[in-house]
């Protein structure tokens, strides 16, 4: 069973490695217990005897055909109640602040809200909601994530229009969080938009997966001295692939990602060594097994 990641104490105070999401019962015998019965919320003190960071996903998935869901007040803080003290939340804003349409995806019966532009895109008041929602975790909150799709014309027509809009919300968006910035368009990462991340202190996110170039490519055009921390996100390309592979069996690496490994270890250590604080957040979907991937990660840093 995998214990805390065995790095320099100095290292460790600049470095945390988690996973996207806790709740799989498939990681018995690699962080759970696998005589033990798990309810739903009792993944979550287990997974912080190995880890002092999570990425939470699930109050990202907020924008429906019925309505918006902001997250439960009693969930939040049953998380926060859950972990110890010095441990550190990721979470992503909610995407009825961050889509600008409906998803092409819909029910049926609602298809004809498909591709349609969505009212609360970068909503400030909607967003004032969701931190006030966030308020019984708020001493173990780490960056707020502002993960945005692939953007094209029709949705947004230039980087320049989606650096407008952001400058207008964080403009007004509480000054004692700390934001970051996901962008999933390749020719966004320009000089103009690492002085807007730089300005405004955006933290910036590396994405490895949703066919975006290979990490290293986009490390060396990001700035990545901007803001407090770096995110880097290991999601995976292929998603329905590795479910294929995998079985939605999350206890095994079925598709081994060596190279993006190697990268990841690399930047870390780079920025480990200016003073940057790093926050890794693993998806089963990269490799097959979260946990597992983490070990490699570890061991390839302390080479």
């Amino acid at each position: 069973m995998p214990q805390k990641l065995n790095i320099p104490q100095t290292c460790l105070k600049h470095l945390r490695m988690g996973t996207c999401s806790w709740k799989y019962d498939s990681w018995k015998g690699l962080i759970y217990d696998s005589h033990k019965t798990y309810s739903p919320n009792d993944y979550l003190t287990d997974y912080a005897k190995h880890y002092s960071t999570v990425e939470i996903d699930e109050w990202f998935w907020s924008l429906f055909p019925t309505g918006i869901k902001l997250p439960d007040p009693e969930t939040v803080k049953k998380y926060a109640d859950s972990v110890p003290d010095d441990f550190l939340f990721t979470v992503k804003a909610p995407n009825s602040i961050t889509l600008t349409h409906y998803y092409a995806r819909q029910p049926a019966k609602y298809q004809n809200i498909a591709n349609l532009p969505n009212p609360n895109f970068l909503n400030k008041d909607l967003f004032h909601k969701f931190l006030e929602l966030l308020d019984p975790m708020s001493p173990k909150l780490g960056p707020i994530i502002f993960q945005f799709e692939y953007l094209n014309k029709q949705k947004m027509s230039s980087l320049n229009q989606l650096l407008g809009y952001l400058s207008e919300f964080f403009s007004c968006a509480p000054k004692d969080f700390e934001y970051a910035l996901e962008l999933r368009n390749p020719n966004y990462f320009t000089e103009n938009l690492n002085q807007f991340i730089t300005e405004l202190e955006l933290s910036p996110v590396l994405i490895d997966g949703y066919y975006m170039p290979p990490l290293k490519e986009v490390a060396e055009k990001f700035d990545l001295s901007a803001g407090k921390s770096l995110i880097i996100r290991l999601q995976g390309q292929d998603r329905q692939e590795i479910e294929k592979k995998s079985g939605k069996k999350w206890n095994d690496i079925v598709s081994p990602q060596d190279a993006g490994i190697d990268a990841v270890a690399g930047i870390v250590n780079i920025q480990l060594k200016k003073g940057k604080k790093v926050i890794v957040n693993v998806n089963n979907h990269y490799e097959g097994c979260a946990p597992l991937t983490i070990e490699k990660i570890a061991e390839k840093i302390q080479e």
